[in-house]
């Protein structure tokens, strides 16, 4: 068994490993470098040319001996961060991308924004698989067992992919976090993820993100006081509210409170649409009769015409929790709508800045142009949907793995998750493996 570190071991995001056993070979992950995409996003179409050229992509160049030996791609949860490279970067492999239904239809709809000859390229088959469901693989080398293991995160359908094989059981966790109210789909499952460890684990692939802090992860349901105490305690206007697209349980909570104030509630910019309606396909918005969804631009600017004349009558849900430039928030930030913000209309951002150069600088100039116009801003009201330090220490404890290798952070972050692996008995460069991009290392 050797696994590859493919992208997400120098940097946060561009998630991406291979692990090669004998003449078979498993994909976990294929992400995009989102502060290299973040200037693009509102856009219709990028080709795969152009985000190869600003390393939006991960670097297969050290797996391409091995593309025919992948079996299977398989996707964790559908953050573009771990799902979005596989438009433009799955027809190098003549495997299925196996994934929640949820993934998939994320997948259907990223499909539907390719340029035409990336999409003559994308064919690989979709395999929808249920969280706490099982599929078998036949390999040159044996049989496999793939379970997707349900796992509480800040996006539906989010799993641990946990492969069955002769030479020893593997997990790949990125990412989760330990919440016992998560919302929406169930709470962490302690008995299960024990019940992994009992069985043996040779190999444990898990994030670092924030390992480096010292604290457990609060639950979602923390977010929903915090945006009920804003929401419902505050005399304003207009209310406009932002947050990460794919967060349906936080999305969730704010149409909830929208509806106790008696207000429209209306979804304005095209990642919303795009994860909401993959929701909707899935069958698992709760929400869905409650909001109208609004992309195209002619469309958003009649209803925040609407908007204009009776603020106190809708609820603004839209795009640019991180300031994205073409954003729904940035453009009106910027007055590129009829819909004029002032001081009787409260900003609330249900999202922590993504920690970039890029990030903090665009929401710093979105903020900057909201204060001028005395706009109310409301700020990090919201809890994470990564591990904190404690949060790792309990998952290391429950599966007890031989080795592991974290993921998902530069070298800062995947140490501080060595140190924290070394106080639970394992040894680093032994049982904790410390990868860069383009590495890789015999298990």
């Amino acid at each position: 068994m050797r696994v590859y570190a493919i992208g997400g071991y120098s940097e946060v995001g561009r998630n991406m490993t291979l692990l090669e056993i004998g003449e078979d070979a498993f994909i976990f992950d294929m992400g995009l470098y989102m502060p290299a995409i973040v200037e693009l996003e509102e856009k219709e179409k990028v080709s795969g040319e152009v985000l190869e050229k600003i390393g939006a992509l991960p670097d297969i160049t050290p797996i391409k001996h091995l593309t025919k030996k992948v079996r299977a791609i398989v996707i964790g949860h559908a953050h573009l961060d771990h799902v979005g490279a596989a438009p433009y970067i799955a027809y190098n492999f003549d495997a299925p991308i196996i994934a929640s239904g949820f993934t998939v239809e994320v997948l259907k709809d990223l499909a539907n924004d390719l340029t035409k000859e990336d999409k003559e390229r994308f064919k690989n088959k979709f395999i929808k698989l249920n969280p706490n469901s099982t599929y078998k693989i036949e390999g040159k080398s044996g049989s496999y067992e793939l379970e997707l293991v349900h796992i509480t995160h800040s996006i539906p359908q989010s799993c641990a992919i946990f492969l069955r094989s002769k030479e020893g059981n593997v997990l790949y966790t990125n990412d989760y976090k330990v919440d016992n109210n998560p919302l929406v789909g169930g709470k962490f499952n302690y008995e299960k993820f024990r019940k992994l460890g009992e069985e043996g684990i040779k190999l444990l692939i898990t994030e670092a993100l924030y390992a480096d802090e010292e604290r457990k992860t609060y639950s979602e349901i923390i977010a929903r006081e915090m945006l009920r105490d804003v929401m419902l305690n505050v005399d304003t206007d207009g209310i406009i509210a932002t947050t990460f697209s794919s967060h349906i349980a936080r999305l969730k909570s704010i149409v909830d409170f929208g509806k106790q104030l008696g207000r429209e509630v209306l979804f304005f910019g095209r990642s919303l649409k795009r994860y909401v309606q993959a929701a909707i396909n899935a069958d698992i918005c709760p929400f869905k009769d409650d909001i109208k969804l609004l992309s195209f631009k002619k469309q958003m600017e009649r209803y925040f015409k609407k908007v204009e004349r009776n603020r106190r009558q809708y609820l603004v849900v839209c795009t640019g929790h991180q300031g994205e430039p073409g954003s729904a928030l940035d453009r009106l930030s910027r007055n590129a709508f009829s819909y004029k913000l002032g001081h009787k209309d409260s900003v609330i951002f249900s999202t922590r800045v993504i920690p970039t150069p890029i990030n903090q600088a665009n929401r710093e100039l979105v903020e900057s142009r909201l204060i001028k116009k005395k706009v109310r801003i409301y700020a990090d009201v919201h809890v994470s949907g990564h591990a904190g330090r404690e949060d790792m220490r309990d998952m290391i404890r429950l599966l007890s793995p031989e080795i592991i290798l974290p993921s998902h952070g530069g070298l800062q972050k995947r140490s501080a998750f060595a140190e924290l692996a070394s106080e639970e008995g394992y040894k680093i460069n032994k049982d904790v493996l410390l990868l860069e991009n383009g590495a890789s290392a015999e298990i």
